[in-house]
């Protein structure tokens, strides 16, 4: 037993080369390659170390486990009854959804049966950025708009924005955000619909719930990132499976839910599941967005270099699927500087694409 513990440990970190890794580990957009490969090496040293100084001690651990059976018997089911007894107690609290953040926090959030949560209307919350305070204020719909006395006009030529943080301006003051820069540019009215967290499901539904509202809506923005398609796979939170079918969160062991947030481990089966349904989604709001009469487009923003994997997922999703998007590549500076979103340059620059983009198109 000792020995096949050695050799699994010893197997499974052979095992674990980088192409493995790249394979079931996808892109992250707040934390930087290198600090992903150096953790992920780590790790993998310390699974082979394991493995090697179980088999080194083999006959050490042998003797311990002889003389004192009864012992190792207690210690092995005391462990077991440690993991049942912390399951029950997680069973008994609400366990948040990944990319769900405290209903405290700002700007606060409020949960939501369909979406799974959305932005609290009516109000206007703060948050600090290098020692700045950022304000964000949302009308009675649950729009990010200037002051929370504005309310979006659903009868004016409108440019229509959904998707997640970025895209609401985390950290960012009202007017540096990518719907105002290019509302501004255009000289158009612009609605940001986004709620951060959110995946490429989520954004589809709220804007399905909220584009028949607009009367007039010019185009709909939506935002992709390929450094973010890990969150689609996530399905702890309401989300749309095959066929675009609504799904309620799967009911898992809470151990085992947790486990999964700590390691990002996605089987090949997965994946490719998720970018079939994420192709799905994006078509279905390119062709929701063209039914009302408005120019789709989809932003790709993109800290520089371009990864491989991102390259992949980039041309399987968008480019294989004939979707319309403006891919913008950006600093790898350019980012909030406590935080990693893009900051007032890089939501430029993605307004300033989007702009011209729609000026080709429409």
């Amino acid at each position: 037993m000792v020995v096949a513990i050695g050799a699994a440990l010893l197997a499974c970190a052979f095992a674990a080369d980088q192409q493995w890794f790249d394979k079931h580990f996808l892109p992250a957009f707040f934390v930087s390659r290198s600090k992903y490969i150096l953790v992920y090496q780590r790790a993998r040293f310390a699974i082979a170390a394991a493995g090697a100084i179980t088999l080194l001690l083999r006959r050490p651990i042998e003797g311990v486990i002889a003389r004192n059976r009864s012992r190792v018997l207690h210690v092995t089911i005391s462990i077991v009854l440690a993991f049942c007894a912390a399951e029950l107690v997680l069973r008994r609290t609400q366990l948040r959804a990944a990319e769900e953040v405290p209903a405290a926090m700002e700007p606060r959030r409020r949960l939501d049966p369909r979406l799974g949560w959305v932005f609290v209307p009516s109000r206007v919350g703060y948050q600090t950025r290098n020692g700045q305070i950022v304000d964000y204020a949302f009308d009675r719909n649950g729009y990010r708009v200037r002051r929370v006395d504005d309310v979006v006009d659903h009868e004016c030529p409108t440019i229509v924005f959904t998707g997640e943080s970025i895209m609401v301006g985390e950290r960012l003051h009202w007017e540096e955000t990518m719907p105002a820069q290019t509302g501004k540019i255009l000289g158009m009215q612009s609605a940001n619909l986004a709620v951060s967290g959110f995946a490429s499901d989520q954004a589809y539904m709220r804007l399905a719930d909220e584009l028949p509202r607009f009367r007039r809506p010019a185009a709909v923005v939506m935002l992709f990132s390929p450094a973010l398609f890990d969150r689609n796979l996530d399905d702890d939170r309401p989300h749309l499976g095959s066929g675009l079918a609504w799904m309620p969160p799967e009911n898992r062991w809470r151990l085992a839910a947790l486990a999964r947030r700590v390691v990002r481990y996605r089987s090949a089966d997965t994946i490719e599941r998720g970018i079939a349904t994420t192709r799905e989604i994006l078509r279905a709001t390119v062709a929701l967005a063209r039914r009302r009469g408005a120019v789709p487009l989809i932003v790709v923003p993109q800290f520089m270099p371009e990864l491989p994997r991102e390259r992949e997922l980039r041309l399987r999703i968008l480019d294989e699927t004939g979707l319309p998007y403006v891919f913008v590549a950006l600093d790898s500076s350019w980012r909030v500087w406590d935080d990693g979103h893009p900051d007032a340059r890089g939501a430029q620059a993605m307004a300033k694409a989007i702009a011209g983009r729609l000026r080709e198109r429409h």
